[in-house]
């Protein structure tokens, strides 16, 4: 018969501890001392959180501009890009529409000016391009269009996703090539187009639409999610570039909101209508400081709630959340293919 091994008797354990080597009471000192600066920082950036979320308000937007100043718009026709328009000629600043139908941007400038005609009015200026098509002309006649104007405020709004979540070896060439072309060139081809111009004033202010996708690894929507990645990259390194020049660069980063991009329609907890959320992001610039990315702010309250509790446990690249992602992207995937086909058998 084997022989059974007993467990060790308590004297046994206590007599193995005694015969480790004391811990000195420097090194105790110093971990607990590493233990209470890492709890504080967590404590502090929370507070940041707080405040930033339900008491701060950001820089004026006077900072930038006098009323009478002008404000450009990519992608300015609908959803936030035309609410970015609504409530920055409430505040005095003459716009500079781009987007790619001019039907839209005709409408709007007159509403707009309609609008406004009775509080001293504002002008507006339209440019109707298609961003998918990367044409070298419409940059140019875009400079043309603003030149020798005061242009203080840079709001980078255009942007493509998927239809609906997809693998990226399902992704349509033309799905593929758009988002990039759009998302990316186009950004950076309006902002050498005006970025100049702030520089050579010494002050203005360049806001980049951002997206959870890009600061979180989001399959299913991978080539969004490398193209807004790329946006934040390239928004955090313009910022310390232009800081001499006294221009703040910002990436405005978003979960949900209710827009014909996400193509949800009700607001809720986690998702805000358009209006409430341009008007926090133009409220909130700046307040960023408890998040990892610099020179980025997460203005809505609940997104930014969500986005410190992501970085403070499972982590923005962790398995858990890409985990999660991959998850969620599927469940809808499911959800908009089984409304093709309950549409499909309709016709």
């Amino acid at each position: 018969m084997d022989k059974i091994l007993e467990h060790p008797s308590l004297a046994t354990i206590r007599s193995y501890i005694e015969q480790l080597p004391s811990v000195p009471q420097s090194v105790v000192g110093a971990l607990a001392g590493v233990g209470a600066l890492y709890l504080g920082l967590r404590l502090f950036s929370y507070l940041q959180l707080v405040l930033s979320a339900f008491v701060t308000s950001g820089h004026n937007l006077r900072k930038y501009g006098r009323t009478g100043s002008w404000a450009v718009i990519t992608g300015a026709s609908d959803g936030l890009g035309k609410e970015y328009a609504s409530q920055l000629a409430a505040k005095g600043f003459n716009l500079v529409l781009v987007s790619r139908t001019k039907a839209k941007l005709e409408a709007l400038a007159k509403e707009l000016e309609e609008k406004h005609l009775g509080k001293g009015g504002i002008k507006v200026k339209i440019h109707a391009m298609d961003f998918a098509k990367d044409n070298d002309a419409d940059y140019e006649q875009l400079a043309e269009l603003i030149r020798g104007l005061d242009v203080a405020i840079l709001i980078n709004n255009v942007g493509q996703s998927h239809s609906m979540p997809v693998s990226f070896l399902e992704t349509p060439k033309e799905e593929l090539q758009n988002i990039v072309t759009i998302n990316c060139l186009g950004t950076l081809k309006v902002t050498r187009v005006v970025a100049p111009i702030l520089k050579q004033r010494k002050h203005g202010l360049i806001l980049t639409m951002g997206s959870f996708a890009g600061w979180t690894p989001t399959p299913y929507l991978a080539t969004y999610s490398g193209s807004k990645a790329f946006l934040q990259q390239w928004s955090n390194a313009l910022a310390s570039e232009l800081a001499d020049d006294h221009v703040d660069v910002y990436l405005v980063l978003s979960h949900l909101v209710t827009t014909a991009m996400s193509k949800i329609r009700r607001p809720s907890l986690l998702i805000p209508n358009a209006r409430n959320f341009v008007k926090a992001a133009l409220g909130k610039i700046g307040l960023g400081g408890y998040q990892t990315a610099p020179s980025t702010y997460t203005p809505w309250w609940s997104h930014s709630y969500m986005l410190w509790l992501i970085e403070n446990i499972p982590g923005v690249n962790s398995p858990v959340t890409i985990w999660y992602n991959k998850k969620m992207h599927l469940d809808i995937r499911k959800r908009a293919l089984r409304k093709q086909a309950r549409e499909a058998k309709k016709l």
